[in-house]
């Protein structure tokens, strides 16, 4: 449909230039008002029948490509929130917005305007050549003079232009990761006074970002003046070609008129083809970074039937090895069984591969070599679903969405009845303060809501555990971000929160690991030590004592800092 209406578009506008040639035929022959008048209104129908079926054309070329686009953008979505966090991280988020903003825009403005005029325009000038050839073959030849310059000339372009296009994205990217880095962390920005710093390095990027947009601009200016060249080129061949026919009694004036005629109405349709290459190339540089994101590789492929239920809660990481991308090994043969209802405690320095192991065991990350299994069953042969029904992680990090803090809560289950959600929060100690809202469960929460504390939103991650309800939970730094004046509270709502569940703790805070039933110690990717916390300390010489005596002496003098 979108071809038929774009060649009947093509050729109704082709029409009244290539009967004008038989209307100065018939002029020079002295013909009467009564034999020019169809070719009058010939062209006056073209005329009609062309802004009708263009302005079809670009409407259902526009449509078609829209909603390519929108299902493009969806699977981009899709597929970030499906991405593992550190694949996240690694990209960065002013790069994703980029992504999905930026660049979705430039698709669709090349969708909407440069998509239906390029269609347009190739129907018009292939028509336009037939055109010319049906009225002598040599004038089409001639008309076809001109196409080598012009591909020299986009050759030209193309190969200059193709790598500063995809620069000037990534700069772009640049530039709004500068800009979302300064805005989220806006307040350590103005603790350490790195205002002046920030705004050097987003005018850095800004720049970049400016200096490609106007190199790219020169280039393409350069490259009309290659495209100018080709039509004049042209236009002179097709004159000259005419004359020595019509000279040579060949062909008619008005043919030749008509030739010329047609190859200069296709001047507008070929610059328009050559000269959106510009948006094109964008729209290209554009398309392969939402492609980028699609392609990106699953950490693990998960089956789409459903395996075998695990035959208890256990958790089991068996010769675990890892290492992100092509970097070092970050873990190192590393084993580790849970027994059900146990709550093992990881413990060590910053970089010891504390939070790759809770990844690897929440089924985030995949090990190089080793497997994480529970209740006997490969995290790797159970489905996503299973997968979410058995383990939940919850991190430092967590995001309040704006909406009423009950659908927040029920994210994880989306169905929970009140009464379930409220029984969630007693037992997390969160339905104090939530009552005392000044709507309840109805407060509009997130942004331009009502704001929540650090500990309060940890408070609502561990309450949407409990309506998760799932086999094995990982608590990765979970409390960290309470502060020392509410850290002993939440360390209580993840208690009461994690009961009876198998529990892998990454400890931020020492106390967690006294309360575990097991301690783990990693330093540098390997298991250096494990047992109870009361062994550890007795063992004295240990790294985990030593850790624990560390730990007590900034206890005690932390009630004197002032």
């Amino acid at each position: 449909m979108v071809v038929i209406v774009g060649v009947i578009a093509a050729a109704a506008a082709v029409a009244p230039v290539y009967v004008f040639g038989e209307l100065v035929d018939r002029v020079r022959a002295g013909g009467t008002a009564s034999s020019i008048t169809p070719i009058a209104v010939v062209i006056v129908v073209a005329a009609v029948v062309g802004g009708l079926t263009a302005g079809l054309s670009s409407y259902l070329i526009s449509r078609l490509g829209e909603t390519l686009l929108a299902t493009l953008r969806e699977r981009v979505v899709a597929r970030v929130l499906v991405l593992p966090s550190t694949v996240l991280e690694r990209a960065g988020k002013g790069d994703l917005l980029a992504r999905i903003g930026d660049d979705v825009n430039t698709i669709g403005r090349a969708v909407t305007d440069v998509l239906p005029m390029m269609i347009g325009s190739l129907l018009m000038t292939v028509l336009g050549i037939v055109a010319m050839t049906g009225l002598d073959w040599r004038l089409g030849l001639a008309g076809l003079v001109a196409a080598p310059f012009y591909l020299f000339g986009l050759r030209w372009y193309l190969r200059r232009s193709a790598p500063m296009y995809a620069e000037q994205r990534v700069a772009v990217s640049a530039r709004s990761q500068a800009l979302m880095e300064s805005m989220l962390g806006a307040r350590t920005v103005h603790a350490y006074g790195l205002e002046a710093q920030r705004l050097q390095g987003i005018d850095r990027s800004a720049i970049r970002a400016r200096d490609l947009s106007i190199q790219i601009v020169t280039l393409f200016t350069r490259f009309v003046g290659r495209t100018n060249r080709a039509e004049f080129i042209g236009l002179a061949v097709v004159l000259v070609t005419g004359f020595f026919l019509v000279r040579a009694d060949l062909v008619t004036v008005g043919a030749a008129t008509a030739a010329a005629l047609v190859f200069h109405r296709l001047f507008g349709p070929v610059g328009d083809i050559l000269h959106s290459f510009d948006e094109v190339q964008s729209a290209g540089a554009s398309l392969a970074r939402l492609v980028g994101v699609v392609q990106i590789p699953d950490a693990a492929v998960r089956p789409e039937r459903l395996a075998a239920a695990p035959a208890d809660t256990s958790l089991n990481l068996t010769r675990i090895e890892f290492a992100y991308d092509d970097g070092p090994t970050v873990l190192h043969n590393v084993d580790i069984r849970l027994a059900p209802g146990e709550r093992v405690a990881l413990v060590g320095p910053t970089g010891a591969g504390k939070s790759t192991l809770a990844a690897i065991a929440a089924g985030l990350l995949v090990p190089r070599r080793g497997q994480a299994e529970i209740g006997g069953v490969p995290l790797a042969e159970l489905t996503a679903e299973q997968v979410r029904d058995q383990v939940a992680i919850i991190s430092q990090e967590v995001h309040v969405f704006a909406g009423p803090l009950i659908d927040d809560l029920r994210l994880t289950r989306p169905d929970a009845p009140a009464d379930a959600v409220r029984a969630a929060l007693s037992l997390v100690a969160a339905l104090p303060w939530v009552d005392a809202l000044p709507d309840g469960l109805d407060t509009e929460v997130g942004e331009g809501g009502h704001a929540l504390t650090a500990a309060q939103a940890q408070q609502l991650a561990l309450a949407r555990l409990v309506l998760r309800d799932p086999a094995v939970a990982i608590l990765d730094e979970a409390t960290a971000e309470a502060g020392s004046a509410g850290a002993r509270d939440l360390e209580q709502s993840a208690a009461a929160a994690t009961r009876g569940r198998t529990t892998l703790i990454v400890a931020h805070r020492l106390t967690q690991a006294a309360a575990a039933d097991r301690v783990v110690v990693l330093d540098h990717g390997r298991i250096v030590e494990q047992g109870t916390h009361a062994d550890l300390v007795a063992a004295g010489g240990g790294r985990y004592a030593q850790l624990w005596r560390a730990w007590e002496s900034q206890a005690a003098e932390a009630p004197k800092v002032g």
